[in-house]
């Protein structure tokens, strides 16, 4: 069968959705979320905030692997106490993350009473269904207001479905059971967590802030959920919005589950600023919630955070465990070198590198990549063939193959990457 010669192939897709643009600071750096901005990625510690030092070393964990934004909770009148400290100690260290409180309950207290706190946040969180019930509602809510106008801070609505406003759930209720036909309780849930959203912000609105100081986000734990959600708040509104699972699991099923879910909707343009909520297994680091955030939109295409290393799944030809090794080897130290790369090597980030063990695709992979290795694999002559721009550049034998080719991949990178130094740098 001949192929069709008209069949559309668009492979870098546009997204569709244009949002508004928000904008986050703290002293001279600003985070653009929305509009034109890319995609943000965002983590949150789980240190006692009290904890002002150890805090503060997770919050430059997670800001080194990546985080743009980071949140720490904000719960008690001690923990409001040492964010100044937190902050201080940050920007002692040379890290200027912005750093977004998250208030559940009493925010309205812990912004009014401690002002200094509230100054030291780039950001609030509220959480509508968490800022009390009946007519303080609306009372407490405006607090936060107040607070955030007073201080020049945009704020994030975040609605999650953990935590719904029951009275608004009780509302939609009532109004469902007059329907004909009544839409199903999944439905029902789906709109208390738009509208709870929507009509925050626009009392926020009300309240004197403006538009683009207005992020919103509705959090659930199913995928499908999720997907169903955010593609109704997207048509109803032009909010930067906040995306990502409330509770995405452990391990492989929260990487996975968040993987699938985001991917959908960044792929349709739906997403601003996002988060991997992945609860770590025992020993292993807070930060590799970010490390998944930002490997999801390296694998869409929509930004590039470190050199992507390319390698084979292994076979029968592939009885060595040389190439496994290497290939470890050459992504922990792009990774691990990337917080000093970022500024010494602009572009670095949109490298690629493959790591291959046998001759059959090995070759190929190595010309597509910027640099390539083909190792031998079982049968094959004890030779690895390395790619250069995608010309065989030279052979590597013997027992010290990875350390050579480690060296070549530096010395690739300080000459492609390495900016010209100036008549005063050199004299």
């Amino acid at each position: 069968m001949q192929p069709d010669a008209c069949f559309p192939i668009d492979a870098a897709a546009p997204r569709p959705r244009r949002s508004r643009q928000a904008r986050i600071v703290w002293g001279s750096r600003v985070v653009t979320v929305g509009g034109d901005a890319p995609v943000r990625v965002q983590s949150m510690t789980n240190t006692d905030t009290q904890d002002a030092i150890g805090t503060a070393i997770q919050v430059k964990e997670l800001a080194l692997a990546g985080s743009e934004l980071v949140r720490i909770t904000v719960n008690t009148p001690e923990a409001a106490q040492q964010v100044p400290y937190i902050r201080e100690q940050l920007d002692r260290m040379g890290i200027d993350v912005p750093l977004i409180g998250d208030f559940h309950y009493n925010g309205h207290r812990l912004l009014t009473d401690y002002p200094d706190c509230a100054q030291a946040l780039s950001k609030y969180r509220i959480n509508p269904g968490n800022v009390g019930k009946g007519d303080k509602h609306d009372r407490q809510f405006a607090q936060m207001i107040e607070a955030a106008l007073r201080w020049n801070k945009p704020v994030r609505i975040g609605v999650n479905w953990g935590s719904l406003d029951q009275e608004l759930l009780a509302q939609l209720m009532d109004d469902n059971s007059r329907r004909t036909p009544p839409w199903d309780a999944k439905a029902v849930m789906y709109e208390a967590l738009i509208t709870s959203a929507i009509d925050s912000a626009r009392l926020a609105q009300e309240l004197g802030m403006d538009a683009d100081q207005v992020l919103l986000s509705c959090k659930v734990s199913g995928v499908q959920d999720l997907i169903s959600v955010y593609r109704e708040l997207a048509r109803r509104c032009d909010y930067p919005l906040h995306l990502g699972l409330t509770e995405a699991g452990m391990g492989t099923k929260g990487t996975v589950a968040s993987s699938v879910a985001m991917g959908i909707l960044l792929q349709e343009g739906i997403g601003d600023t996002i988060r991997v909520s992945l609860t770590p297994q025992p020993g292993q680091p807070r930060t590799q919630e970010v490390v998944i955030a930002s490997e999801i939109l390296q694998a869409l295409g929509l930004r590039y955070f470190v050199p992507s290393v390319t390698a084979c799944p292994g076979c029968g030809r592939t009885t060595s465990t040389t190439f496994q090794e290497l290939a470890k080897q050459i992504d922990d130290f792009l990774r691990a070198q990337m917080p000093v790369w970022r500024e010494r090597y602009p572009g670095v980030e949109e490298m690629k590198v493959a790591v291959m063990g046998c001759i059959v695709n090995g070759p190929g992979e190595s010309k597509h990549a910027d640099l390539g290795i083909s190792l031998p694999g079982t049968g094959e002559a004890p030779a690895a063939p390395v790619f250069i721009d995608g010309e065989k550049a030279l052979t590597l034998r013997g027992g010290n193959i990875a350390a050579e080719f480690q060296l070549i991949v530096e010395n690739y990178i300080e000459k492609r990457f390495g900016q010209p130094q100036t008549a005063a740098e050199t004299a």
